[in-house]
């Protein structure tokens, strides 16, 4: 049963902002980047780009990386107006869209957005296939002109639900690791066969990235 209640989703918002902080934070986080650092906060003056992650991976970044200054994509799927207030309630930016609702009109709000902010991206959301990158995240990178950051997330032992994309739910009190790759830049003036073979790369890179952070994590 879908939940169309504006309050009440509002609601529920309010209370998964705070269970995320309350879970994620009994966990032992660390955060790996292997190339120079572009954390934010510690970086002066502030080098924004597009944080890419996998859907099933989006509760320790939301955990770790709320601002006000970061917006995350969400789609205009019934579910994602409940995950929208999510996190604008733990304190994102928030722009709505997907690659099947409104998808276009959100691209151009973020290139038009995107000075002075980060933008957070789950490129193979919200329905998949898992692990399956999409153009647009390669499309957004140029006409942006934002290097893209991509972000592997590692759970020791969690626990994964039956979905789409095997969403990770970390078990309480256990280590999980990001790991941030060095900036991807994609030419402004890239041909569609160019930002193609640019999505493979991409995808690979986040999956092994991905995968790197997981064995971290087991250690």
């Amino acid at each position: 049963m879908k939940i169309r209640n504006p309050a009440l989703i509002k609601w529920i918002g309010f209370l998964g902002a705070i269970l995320i902080r309350l879970w994620i934070g009994t966990l032992s986080l660390r955060y790996r980047s292997l190339g120079k650092d572009i954390y934010p906060d510690r970086v002066q003056p502030p080098v924004h780009y597009i944080a890419a992650f996998w859907h099933e991976n989006i509760l320790v970044p939301c955990y770790l990386f709320a601002r006000p200054e970061i917006l995350v994509l969400i789609s205009q799927h019934a579910d994602g107006e409940m995950i929208a207030q999510v996190c604008e309630w733990l304190g994102f930016g928030t722009i709505r869209g997907s690659k099947t609702r409104g998808g276009i009109k959100a691209m151009r709000e973020m290139v038009r957005s995107c000075q002075g902010h980060y933008i957070a991206v789950m490129p193979d959301g919200p329905r998949g296939p898992r692990r399956k990158l999409e153009l647009g995240l390669i499309y957004l990178a140029a006409k942006t002109g934002l290097p893209i950051v991509l972000l592997g997330v590692g759970h020791d032992r969690p626990w994964r639900l039956k979905t789409w994309d095997r969403f990770c739910l970390p078990r309480p009190f256990s280590t999980a690791i990001v790991v941030a790759s060095e900036p991807i830049h994609i030419p402004e003036d890239a041909d569609r066969a160019t930002l193609e073979s640019y999505r493979e790369r991409v995808e690979q890179m986040l999956t092994e990235v991905t995968d790197y952070a997981e064995r971290l994590a087991s250690c």
